[in-house]
């Protein structure tokens, strides 16, 4: 495909812009594949474009049951961080970081990476003890973090209420290098450039059965049609235990929904991500100047897309004692997108029961900060048959042998 350039735009702008091509192709399924990859989310993209270049493996099918980059990868609020305590987590996460730094040259496509921080509240005693941990964790595993007083957490945000009545800000876990990127972008980036690689992208394209040869995967029917292929990998997110029992063996993760909304769009007033985890809502500022909010996952399983007034109230009362002005504010949208919980909420990239059977799910809340390196992960995996160093602490296996990556005690906060 042309590169995208200065160059490009100024030749097309005299040409009447007649010579644009299409992002990716959309070629009809092949009757049969190497690797066939379920979900064109920004993980199973991201995971057919590394096994495309790191690994030569170009006869790959991505199928998404509707349209490309439609369910948790543009329906987040594009929080990209890695510190976390855990080694496990933190390993992935910083791979994940590092490759976004550079993602929009490696992949000709402007993803809007802006490294603008990301500060982690602690408002209470606990939760200052939690973060100076996380902070020494942090340094140990060369990531750069640092812990902030409330006087300096007023210099990077000055919006900010450090005073409030029930939970003042006692201080902060500071990542400078964290930030935020387009989520449509990424997933449109990944797409251009796996499918320049050979890659088929197929949407409207629903897996509806998998076929099978005593215990090992062959191939996998579909809305168009019977599709044979020697691997399977399942990047499904909220539907990866429906999936799951299609294949033929039962996942531990729970599908829940994940709500946010944005504001009307004001004047800038704050350039960093914002995360109080006691009250649990977060929020950022758009380049459009919407402030984006987010909170906790809803409370109860479901498959829905929707938002909730509930979550509306609950996301909006905890965050207005810390950002007063925000009250004032009016609604702009709000949605919801389907993720899948596992009880240590730490993600599950491994292999199956099924031989020759992959499944990389269970991201949580998480999922976005990590496309880039689950995809690097998940392609290596692919490749070799078996996770290597990166993914392998994330196999289904920990469940059986009991050694939890527990985020969701060590993060205080799964996102």
């Amino acid at each position: 495909m042309k590169r995208y350039s200065a160059f490009a735009i100024a030749r097309e702008a005299v040409r009447h812009h007649i010579g644009w091509e299409r992002a990716w192709r959309s070629p009809e399924p092949k009757a049969t594949y190497d690797v066939v990859i379920v979900g064109a989310g920004g993980h199973g993209l991201a995971t057919a474009y590394y096994l495309a270049k790191n690994h030569g493996i170009r006869r790959v099918a991505v199928l998404e049951k509707g349209w490309l980059g439609g369910g948790n990868t543009g329906r987040n609020t594009t929080i990209i961080r890695s510190n976390y305590l855990q080694d496990e987590s933190a390993a992935i996460f910083e791979k994940s970081r590092g490759l976004y730094e550079t993602l929009s040259q490696d992949l000709n496509y402007n993803i809007m990476f802006s490294p603008r921080g990301v500060l982690m509240l602690a408002q209470t005693e606990p939760e200052l003890r939690a973060w100076q941990r996380t902070a020494h964790a942090n340094r140990l595993a060369g990531i750069e973090s640092e812990m902030v007083t409330p006087d300096r957490i007023k210099q990077i945000v000055p919006i900010i209420n450090v005073t409030g009545p029930r939970y003042p800000v006692l201080g902060g876990l500071w990542q400078a290098r964290g930030g935020t990127a387009r989520h449509d972008a990424v997933a449109w980036g990944y797409a251009r450039a796996a499918s320049d690689l050979g890659v088929d992208i197929i949407q409207q394209c629903e897996v509806t059965g998998i076929k099978r040869d005593g215990a090992a995967v062959t191939g996998v029917e579909t809305t168009k049609g019977m599709i044979s292929c020697k691997k399977l990998c399942i990047v499904v997110a909220g539907s990866s235990g429906v999936l799951a029992e299609m294949v033929g063996f039962r996942l531990p993760v729970e599908s829940v929904a994940l709500q946010a909304l944005v504001s009307e769009p004001i004047k800038p007033c704050m350039d960093c991500v914002v995360m109080a985890n006691t009250v649990h809502g977060y929020m950022s500022q758009s380049d459009k100047g919407e402030l984006v909010i987010g909170g906790g996952a809803d409370g109860f399983n479901n498959y829905t897309q929707r938002g909730s007034f509930q979550h509306i109230e609950e996301t909006v009362r905890a965050l207005i004692e810390t950002f007063p002005m925000i009250s004032r504010l009016k609604m702009l949208r709000q949605w919801g997108g389907i993720v899948d919980m596992t009880g240590d909420r730490s993600p599950i990239i491994s292999s199956t029961p099924v031989k020759n059977v992959f499944i990389n799910c269970g991201w949580g809340t998480g999922g976005f900060k990590a496309i880039p390196g689950s995809g690097w992960a998940t392609a290596e995996m692919v490749a070799d048959g078996a996770p290597r160093a990166l993914a392998s602490s994330f196999s289904l296996d920990r469940f059986r042998e009991g050694r939890m990556i527990d985020e969701s005690v060590a993060a205080a906060v799964a996102h």
